[in-house]
């Protein structure tokens, strides 16, 4: 019989198993030790008869507590894992007292019914063939394994808990796809352990070799806690030795069971972010949106659709989205209603270009709560043509301002980006220009006006994951700007969960920036995509384009921040400009709009009283 068929047949009769080992172990000690006692000692045969019926009385006492005492704590039952620390310490304790107590009542009698020295030494020596016992269990277990022929050897990163925990689940599944061959830890002294015969081979440092001499093709990252820093080091590390990278969850998904191999996964964008993600108790804040009327433009963008699902969910007493694009609309319907006959009054097609349409729009529905959310995003594309810029991001954003104004709204939210802060584009100029009308409305109208500034959205419209992932998807190459570009990233849901508390927590005229740790670099997203693709594919680096910056930054350099209210959401004063500056602008070319966007970024206040003075 193999080895496995015998392991799964002792798996079968745990109990009776376990408790024969335990017997006889007991058995053999107590006579064991009678005879090492008494050789040679009696007198008659009839002494010597007389021992070995005191030894094997004593010894059924013991064995019979012990099936008793193991039985009542369920010791026999799977109670505890075989050979576990907890089985172990549960055995001794329970041994050892028998022991002590059986050899207490042998002292009771006058004369002893056997030897004061049999009864410990048989204790103890029992407990030893007990455990050593179960131990050989433990190990044919293990060394039972047959694993599958397409089972990829994997080494594993993190010889704790969690990798300790995961080896011991693949040990008993032979059938998992991946089979450990080696442990690699950088704690020095965890360098001689072996864990179900798989050892520590090295440190993270000596991942490399460790690779080569192990035939590895898979890295499992198998640290719960592990912050996203370590997972892009290690990935990196990695990915240059041809090694697939996995990892297991983390340490909150696993509060509730152990690790197991089911657990295994490769490795998702959020485990890279750079940070965790924003915790917010949105039920505590989000109630100023129960039973009011909310118009959301932009409602048919990545952005706008996500607020229109999340503030659905609050019972607005009407939910008004939007938008120019009549297909975006459609599908935010469809995710939304689930369906899309585009006749509902919900929805609005219009131009926020329009100042009269808007208008009608604004007096008709009333609206008490704004999400700004529609605006032209792509920094290329705008750098070409400045004019659409100023048109949509700046004058679209004003004749907003003033739609809402004329109708007293109670909130409203101007969505804006990171590339405001010291702007360098024409995408960041037209959007600081945006935050900047939206402080100016402030300081006018009764209601609240404030931004939210925000980096790149994962899994936006155009973001730099889609682009990717088709790039991919075609073959390739993927095109990547700089070696050392970085941005920072966040996902749909923090960006809209940081909107809809803005509206809660932001003061008249302010920019709410989330805290989004440190930035990434766009190489790691790129490397990291084509990993899970699993292709050979070319990077291609394309240089940095017209206004496109190096590394983004979240605060201009005349800015200072506070953290009032939530401990990762800064509080920036924004400088107004009134939008009576925006009148004598006229389509006068591209040179002309973007000259305008940038002074009035750049808070120029001299040119912007002379603008004021001429506008009166």
């Amino acid at each position: 019989m193999r080895g496995g068929a015998i392991s799964a047949a002792v798996r079968a009769r745990r109990t009776v198993t376990l408790m024969t080992l335990d017997g006889v172990a007991l058995l053999f000690s107590y006579l064991f030790f009678t005879v090492v006692r008494y050789w040679g000692a009696a007198d008659t045969q009839d002494a010597t008869s007389a021992i070995a019926e005191h030894a094997l009385g004593i010894a059924l006492v013991a064995i019979v507590l012990q099936w008793s005492v193991g039985s009542f704590l369920r010791m026999y039952q799977g109670r505890a894992t075989v050979a576990s620390l907890d089985e172990t310490f549960l055995l001794a304790s329970t041994v050892v007292c028998i022991g002590c107590a059986l050899s207490l009542v042998n002292i009771a009698f006058q004369p002893y019914v056997i030897s004061r020295g049999v009864p410990l030494a048989a204790t103890f020596m029992a407990l030893f063939v007990m455990l050593l016992g179960r131990a050989v269990w433990r190990l044919r277990q293990h060394g039972g394994v047959r694993w599958s022929e397409s089972a990829v050897p994997a080494l594993v990163f993190g010889a704790g808990a969690g990798g300790t925990q995961l080896v011991a689940s693949m040990m008993r599944n032979p059938a998992s796809q991946l089979r450990p061959v080696g442990f690699l830890d950088d704690d020095p002294w965890k360098r001689r352990l072996r864990v179900a015969g798989v050892p520590v081979i090295g440190s993270r440092g000596e991942l490399a070799s460790a690779a080569r001499e192990t035939g590895a093709g898979v890295l499992v990252i198998a640290i719960p806690s592990a912050s996203p820093e370590l997972i892009r080091e290690v990935s990196r590390d990695a990915r240059a030795c041809g090694l697939r990278v996995k990892v297991i969850p983390g340490v909150d998904d696993l509060l509730a069971e152990r690790v197991s191999i089911r657990d295994v996964r490769d490795i998702d964008i959020h485990d890279v972010l750079g940070r965790n993600p924003v915790e917010t108790d949105v039920s505590s804040i989000a109630g100023y949106l129960t039973g009011k009327r909310v118009l959301v433009t932009g409602a048919g963008g990545s952005i706008g659709s996500e607020l229109c699902r999340q503030i659905n969910r609050w019972g607005p007493s009407e939910l008004i989205m939007l938008d120019r694009d009549e297909s975006g609309l459609h599908a935010t319907e469809l995710s939304i209603m689930g369906r899309a006959l585009l006749d509902s009054g919900s929805l609005v097609l219009a131009d926020i270009r329009d100042a009269a349409a808007l208008g009608t729009v604004f007096r008709e529905r009333q609206p008490q709560v704004v999400f700004h959310a529609a605006a032209l995003k792509h920094l290329t594309m705008l750098e070409q043509y400045p004019a659409e810029a100023m048109k949509t991001n700046v004058v679209g954003t004003a004749n907003v301002l003033e739609a809402a104004a004329a109708v007293g709204v109670e909130r409203f939210v101007n969505i804006s980006t990171d590339k405001a802060a010291d702007p360098s584009s024409v995408l960041g100029c037209s959007k600081r220009v945006a935050e900047r009308l939206t402080a100016a409305m402030a300081t006018r109208d009764s209601g609240t006006y404030l931004s939210v500034r925000f980096g790149n959205v994962l899994g936006s419209r155009g973001s730099v994951l889609t682009a990717f992932a088709a790039q991919i998807a075609a073959g390739g190459p993927v095109t990547v700007t700089h070696p050392d570009v970085t941005r920072y990233f966040m996902t749909v849901d923090e960006a809209v969960l940081l909107v809809i508390q803005a509206a809660a927590i932001g003061n008249d005229g302010e920019a709410l920036i989330l805290d989004m740790g440190e930035p990434i670099r766009i190489q790691d997203v790129a490397e990291q995509l084509i990993d899970q693709s699993g292709r050979p594919i070319e990077i291609v680096y394309t240089g940095l384009r017209e206004g496109e910056k190096l590394h983004e930054v979240l605060l201009s350099e005349d800015e200072s921040s506070a953290r009032p209210v939530h401990p990762l959401v800064s509080h920036v004063a924004v400088p107004p400009l009134d939008a009576r500056a925006l009148r004598p602008w006229r389509d006068d070319g591209h040179d002309s709009a973007r000259a305008r966007m940038e002074r009035w970024a750049a808070h120029d206040e001299p040119a912007l009283l002379a603008v004021l003075q001429q506008s009166r």
